[in-house]
């Protein structure tokens, strides 16, 4: 899970940031979102101004015993931890750089281990008078040519394997990227913040209509191709899926018979 900013030209809702100076301060909205790693589409969406804190969508989450959740170290909530410890619900996410944790124990990495992972231990955290133990690991990335502190409240799986658990939240990014790139989010048709939201709703309505029809689809297409090319046949008559799978056939191939009984505007 993760959350987008989406920028507004009034402020309908509170902005991040200090007030400018000069000029009037930008609103914004702030949609939070949760996706299953296996279907890659939203299943839990709520709307705040920009100005709130990520980790109040926490309380909103209605998880399963067993579940992992995956998130970046903005949702720090060390409280919310302890509920899901406690439900049998597991979460990986990065430690923020100004922790305050002590060691407890330190364990020895088995030969089968990545040597990516620098170090993985147990620690504890105290939060309003309440203890909270954690697994904290040290991984080393390459791309970054930076460490990377992970915590979780797993103290079973591989250390690898939390690091790779860790990496699905990339498609949460990808989502929010194909949302913005491909639909219009940056004008918006109303000024109130029901106007604003029922646009989102909208887009992200249609982003999972063309994963279905890019899924059903034979021809590998990039999404976003595949959507401007839809974008330019909306008030075609055509069967879309012979024509995604070829674009290039006869266009009386491609033209649909409208339905017996219904009359043609031609």
């Amino acid at each position: 899970m993760d959350s987008t900013t989406i920028s507004l030209f009034s402020d309908i809702l509170k902005g991040v940031g200090r007030n400018p100076v000069n000029g009037k301060k930008k609103g914004g909205i702030k949609m939070h979102t949760m996706i299953n790693a296996l279907e890659d589409v939203p299943c839990l969406v709520r709307f705040s101004s920009a100005a709130t804190h990520d980790h109040t969508f926490l309380k909103d989450l209605n998880l399963e015993k067993g579940s992992f959740v995956v998130f970046d170290k903005a949702y720090n909530d060390y409280l919310q931890y302890l509920e899901w410890t406690d439900d049998d619900i597991y979460f990986v996410t990065r430690q923020k750089e100004n922790a305050v944790y002590k060691t407890i124990e330190e364990f020895d990495l088995a030969d089968t281990t990545s040597d990516a992972v620098l170090k993985d231990e147990v620690i504890s955290v105290q939060k309003k008078g309440t203890t909270l133990t954690l697994r904290r690991i040290a991984y080393w990335n390459n791309q970054k040519n930076k460490v990377f502190e992970f915590i979780t409240n797993h103290l079973e799986l591989e250390p690898d394997k939390v690091a790779e658990i860790y990496k699905h939240r990339w498609q949460i990014e990808t989502m929010f990227k194909r949302l913005k790139q491909n639909f219009p989010l940056k004008y918006f048709l109303g000024d109130n913040q029901n106007a604003i939201e029922i646009q989102i709703w909208c887009g992200l309505i249609i982003q999972l209509l063309m994963l279905v029809v890019q899924r059903r689809t034979k021809r590998k297409w990039a999404y976003s191709n595949m959507v401007s090319m839809v974008r330019f046949h909306l008030m075609t008559y055509i069967d879309l899926f012979k024509f995604l799978e070829n674009p290039d056939k006869q266009w009386q191939q491609l033209t649909t018979k409208p339905p017996d009984k219904q009359l043609s505007l031609f």
